[in-house]
């Protein structure tokens, strides 16, 4: 009751929530853009292809309606145990999402001309009878007359509902994208509190942080050779956490490249990662970092469990 006497609407009954499945080639933008719309760093960016290697969750709040996006691993053609786990899983989230933002780099694509990778992901969707809505990423670098015929080209496939031009990055047009994603997912309750940004664990953000900041010094010497895990995480009695993390490469030549001379390359990976984590976690931070040899980690499956990857796929 209201305190003139009459009945208060129920609010929550015009909520709306649904996963959004963000998919796209690798390097199309999808980390900066979920990012973006959450408004804090959910997922690493960085100028390398296929650095996302599992389904991240980040839930934004627009209006009534809570959104939670799924930043999925690139799709390309797999070539490894890896790649196929990726593959499989950047699949599985635009199969279960309520909505499916397909990301195109307009700035990669030759004028009028749709890339193999794109071409997978069109024939995917459509073998699968699922509608997309189409997000142009990076406009900014695009002539408009070249933008136009490459949307022109895009949307004669016959999948996209709506098409935005995006700059992910400046944020220009995701507020038109996020506006309508708003008003499309399905009427009902919000799954998760509405302060929480992300539905990864912290163990695993944390090592995806620090992984981040290998791809940024190391991507040159060592582009994929590596991953980290989180092996204990101790909060401290003055409000700290200890965060004990693992590098694992694949060959004995290429710890010392983690390590660098007198250790100063691994020290430099864990005060960048260690600042980040301060600024993520508001708290103090402890960070060691141990770099081991695990000669096949990436055909281990309890690695993949680690990153929330089906070995079998």
């Amino acid at each position: 009751m209201s305190a003139d006497g009459g009945v208060m609407a129920d609010s929550s009954s015009q909520r709306r929530c649904g996963f959004v499945a963000l998919v796209g080639a690798p390097n199309a933008g999808k980390s900066t853009l979920i990012n973006y719309l959450v408004g804090s760093k959910i997922s690493i960016v960085t100028p390398k292809v296929q650095t996302t290697r599992t389904r991240i969750i980040g839930i934004a709040i627009r209006g009534d309606s809570q959104l939670i996006f799924v930043d999925t691993p690139g799709i390309f053609v797999p070539r490894r145990q890896l790649d196929r786990a990726m593959v499989a899983a950047a699949w599985a989230g635009a199969h279960n999402a309520d909505l499916v933002v397909h990301i195109v780099d307009a700035a990669a694509m030759s004028p009028g001309t749709i890339d193999d990778d794109s071409r997978r992901i069109i024939d995917g969707l459509r073998d699968a009878g699922r509608q997309a809505q189409l997000a142009l990423n990076k406009v900014d670098l695009v002539k408009p007359q070249t933008l136009l015929g490459n949307a022109e080209a895009l949307n004669r496939e016959g999948i996209y509902s709506e098409t935005f031009m995006i700059s992910a990055l400046t944020g220009d047009g995701v507020d038109d994208l996020a506006a309508f994603v708003a008003d499309t997912v399905p009427v009902g309750p919000w799954l998760y509190p509405e302060d929480q940004i992300a539905d990864v664990p912290m163990r695993l953000l944390a090592a995806e942080i620090t992984r981040e900041k290998i791809f940024m010094e190391l991507h040159h010497e060592l582009p994929y050779a590596a991953t980290v895990e989180t092996e204990t995480w101790t909060e401290q009695k003055d409000g700290s956490v200890r965060i004990d993390q693992v590098v694992y490469v694949q060959r004995d030549s290429q710890k010392p490249i983690v390590l660098g001379k007198g250790g100063r390359q691994i020290k430099k990976i864990g005060e960048q990662a260690r600042l980040e984590l301060e600024t993520a976690l508001e708290q103090r931070v402890h960070l060691f970092l141990f770099v081991k040899v695990r000669k096949k980690w990436a055909e281990d499956p309890e690695r993949y469990r680690e990153m929330g990857l089906d070995f079998s796929e």
